[in-house]
């Protein structure tokens, strides 16, 4: 076995799913089940069991998948630390934010760190959530923000905001909502919201699932630009963070209802690899992301 059938297999069994899996590590379905294949063929033993979802380990799985987080842990650790030691060499930090986020606090961020490191360098890479996601488990950044991720034994979270979600609509709208809308009533407004596996999508997904409510999408809109500008002249209607509505020029065309009876709310965190202790670098940009007065960024 190698270390790379090791990290598959993780993968796999955290996934529940080998295409899941495939798609987070890059790897094509055929590879990857060769791989595990080629695993379950050295260990004599089968590993995973198909299901009606996905895959599960087998009570063999289970009990070689906590072989593999150890070793799996031991060779993150041992690349961190060669990392740390690039990077005590290089000053060098990488840093994964949303397009959102990044908009808002890179300037204040890039700023303290040029205040206190003034000889390092901070590198800021911008993406969807789930795509830093992926780069924080292949090692292409070193920490991230992320909104909502799904939980893993392979990073650790550290919640950094939380904003409620808010019904958007242009103020043309006739009839006009009431200022405060509960959710489980969000099934009369037509929608165009971002499609999945988009982090708000996921929020409100799960919120109407749990109370039975069919949610009327009439569109899918992954930028939120567009989403504004789509729902405003139409006669539509959105779910956004209440931030996102000064992201809009001239947005004061839209209105909003707050949405009750559950207030949904989203969750930027501060990721990090769960294998050891970060960098000294990487460290103390974290320590600048806890210092900042986060609700200035997000009003």
């Amino acid at each position: 076995m190698d270390l790379r059938q090791l990290r598959y297999f993780i993968v796999v069994c955290e996934m529940r799913s080998l295409s899941r899996a495939g798609e987070v590590l890059g790897v094509s379905q055929p590879s990857l089940s060769r791989q595990i294949q080629l695993l379950e063929a050295e260990l004599r033993h089968h590993l995973l069991v198909r299901t009606g979802r996905g895959v599960e380990p087998t009570e063999a799985g289970l009990r070689f998948l906590e072989h593999a987080k150890t070793l799996d842990a031991m060779a993150q650790h041992a690349r961190q630390d060669m990392r740390a030691f690039r990077a005590a060499a290089q000053d060098k930090v990488r840093l994964g934010m949303p397009h959102r986020v990044a908009r808002r606090m890179a300037p204040d961020i890039v700023q303290s760190f040029r205040r206190l490191h003034p000889d390092a360098a901070l590198t800021l890479a911008e993406g969807l959530s789930s795509e830093m996601n992926e780069w924080l488990v292949k090692g292409r950044v070193d920490l991230a923000l992320l909104y909502d991720p799904p939980s893993s034994s392979l990073l650790r979270f550290e919640s950094i905001y939380r904003e409620d979600l808010v019904l958007a609509y242009g103020k043309a709208c006739r009839p006009v909502p009431p200022p405060r809308v509960r959710a489980r009533d969000l099934g009369r407004y037509p929608l165009v919201l971002p499609s999945a596996p988009n982090t708000i999508r996921a929020l409100v997904d799960r919120t109407c699932r749990e109370l039975n409510v069919t949610l009327d999408v009439v569109a899918e809109v992954d930028v939120v630009h567009t989403i504004l500008e789509t729902m405003a002249k139409e006669g539509m209607f959105t779910i956004i963070p209440r931030s996102a509505l000064s992201d809009m020029a001239g947005q004061d065309f839209l209105a909003f209802s707050s949405i009750v009876e559950p207030v949904i709310m989203n969750n930027l965190t501060l990721a990090t690899p769960s294998s050891g202790p970060l960098p000294p670098l990487a460290e103390a940009t974290a320590q600048i992301i806890r210092g900042l007065e986060m609700k200035r960024f997000f009003e």
